[in-house]
């Protein structure tokens, strides 16, 4: 039983983090860098496609829900900022379980980050592709129904496409977007006629496989299979990349602030309560479970300390310099988007593109639409990235194969095979699966680890309190408890079908590490050996 719990001394991983040879990873980021990578994880899904989930829970509210999520990732960032100072290797939350709480929890961890980063691309992807065939649009180009979205969102189109006919038929009087006409539509869509339904599959047009439509996402396969291919090219150019997406994404949200802020109804928001929150409380806390997916990249940032030139330093300005920006322009996006457009009528897919759209301003929503794939673009590299780090990390200790999922090119520096690997995964699934499922899923793989690392924090105050700490949690044991609670919270409010795909999910997890982790440990090879020696 020791065995599962054995930790990974702090002394070998900083040998570790000093080490040289050909599996290691080329230290190349400086602080702009790093905090251009986690405002390029965070800045994306949130603003251009979770914010319109969020709204549809929380209503005006919106704005209250970020800032929930916000407090919940600060207490969780300033733990994170002192494990990715003092412990400077790729990992994350994994590493720093690891050397804390054990072996098993390690693995839980790992197994959790899987769930987080490569299901978080897979969301992204989805949401990239929703914003590329709104820019088709533009140019008066159709994508199939059935090759631009999965099986049962490329048929809900299509119902929603047949909805729209009816309704111009049915009640011509009725405005387009109109609370009324909006409540008809929803009625008309939850109980379909049978005629709807024939012609809803004839619009959607999939082609059957063994008597079955098939739906696939083809451009959220395709933008995942390219952003792999420039990650597998090398660390210096993935960083260059999305240090030029960010700077495109960052100007495009300053730009919906301002010009949105002209279009504001205040009356949109509400005069009370109420109004404000329809659902009261525990409509803003959902909101803030669902968009908290919009906050997971500054902990990526964390699984490239294996390659930041002055990690001590560097990584915690980055994680707590992109959480505190990112923060503040979420809450000034939430306010413009429910200001301007009733928080019935948020669209899903792509809710800011539309919100200008619905004002004619068809030449700011084209530019929005440009952002939204630059953005998600940059969110899908660092997802992506994280992912391949901690997979490198857990192959190096031994609990997966280290050939295959630790290997690193000789030219490129980077972990090729489990890049391309992952990459490929996160592409079929954002292909066949729809995005708000993905992002549910993501969600608490996400708040999981969060927890976990802020359990760690006072863990290891306790066993090994004279550590150097280059970076110091303030105010312990607040912060980190504070961090468990307002996480653990958001968990609750995910609600028992995400619980049951997370120990599903972890479930699977723990056959992997029974039937081939324990084997092949170099952790437990290493105590094992010692004990040898002493008897």
């Amino acid at each position: 039983m020791s065995m599962l719990f054995a930790k990974k001394s702090m002394d070998l991983l900083m040998k570790e983090a000093e080490g040289e040879g050909e599996n290691t990873l080329e230290r190349a980021l400086g602080p702009f860098q790093l905090t251009a990578l986690g405002v390029g994880a965070v800045i994306g899904a949130g603003i251009f496609v979770m914010a319109g989930l969020g709204a549809h829970y929380a209503g005006p509210g919106l704005m209250l829900s970020f800032v929930l999520s916000g407090l919940g990732c600060g207490f969780a960032g300033l733990c994170y900022a002192e494990f990715a100072a003092m412990i400077p290797l790729a990992g994350s939350a994994y590493t720093y379980a690891y050397a804390t709480l054990g072996e098993l929890i390690a693995w839980i961890i790992g197994w959790d980050l899987t769930l987080e980063y490569a299901m978080g691309a897979s969301t992204v992807s989805s949401g990239w592709s929703n914003n590329f065939v709104e820019l088709l649009n533009v140019f008066n180009l159709k994508f199939p129904l059935w090759l631009a979205y999965d099986h049962w969102t490329g048929l809900r189109k299509a119902m929603e496409e047949v909805g729209r006919d009816v309704m111009s038929r049915s009640f011509p009087s009725l405005a387009p977007g109109s609370q009324d006409y909006i409540k008809q539509m929803s009625e008309l869509i939850a109980a379909p006629t049978a005629d709807m339904v024939t012609r809803a599959h004839q619009v959607l047009g999939a082609p059957t496989l063994f008597g079955h439509e098939i739906g696939i996402n083809l451009p959220a396969l395709i933008i995942a299979l390219l952003i792999t291919t420039v990650l597998a090219i090398g660390i210096k150019e993935s960083a260059k990349f999305n240090s030029t997406i960010v700077v495109v994404k960052v100007a495009v949200v300053l730009f919906v602030i301002g010009l949105g802020a002209k279009y504001v109804h205040p009356g949109n928001w509400g005069t009370n309560w109420h109004e404000f929150a329809p659902f009261g409380m525990s409509g803003i806390g959902a909101a803030a479970a669902y968009i908290f997916f919009a906050y997971i990249g500054f902990d990526a940032v964390s699984t490239t300390a294996q390659e930041a030139k002055n990690p001590q330093r560097d990584l915690p300005i980055g994680m707590i310099a992109s959480l505190f920006v990112c923060t503040l322009l979420y809450i000034g996006v939430a306010a413009v988007l429910t200001g301007m457009v009733p928080w019935q009528s948020v669209n899903i897919e792509a809710p800011l593109a539309r919100a200008f759209l619905d004002r004619e301003l068809v030449w700011a929503s084209d530019v929005i639409v440009v952002g939204a794939l630059a953005g998600l673009t940059s969110v899908m590299l660092v997802m992506l990235l994280g992912q391949t780090r901690v997979l490198y990390a857990m192959a190096s200790d031994g609990l997966l194969p280290k050939k295959f999922f630790a290997e690193v090119h000789p030219r490129f520096r980077t972990p090729f095979k489990n890049t391309f690997l992952v990459g490929t995964l996160a592409g079929v699934v954002g292909a066949v699966t729809p995005i708000d499922d993905i992002g549910k899923m993501v969600n608490i793989g996400t708040l999981l680890a969060f927890v976990i690392v802020c359990t760690s924090i006072l863990v290891l105050r306790r066993t090994d309190p004279g550590r150097h700490r280059p970076f110091r949690t303030p105010w312990v044991p607040f912060v980190p408890v504070m961090g468990i609670l307002a996480n653990g919270y958001l968990m609750v409010k995910l609600g028992w079908l995400n619980w049951a795909r997370l120990i599903v999910w972890l479930a699977i997890g723990l056959v992997v590490y029974f039937t081939y982790s324990v084997k092949h440990s170099r952790v437990r090879q290493r105590l094992t050996n010692s004990v040898g020696v002493k008897g």
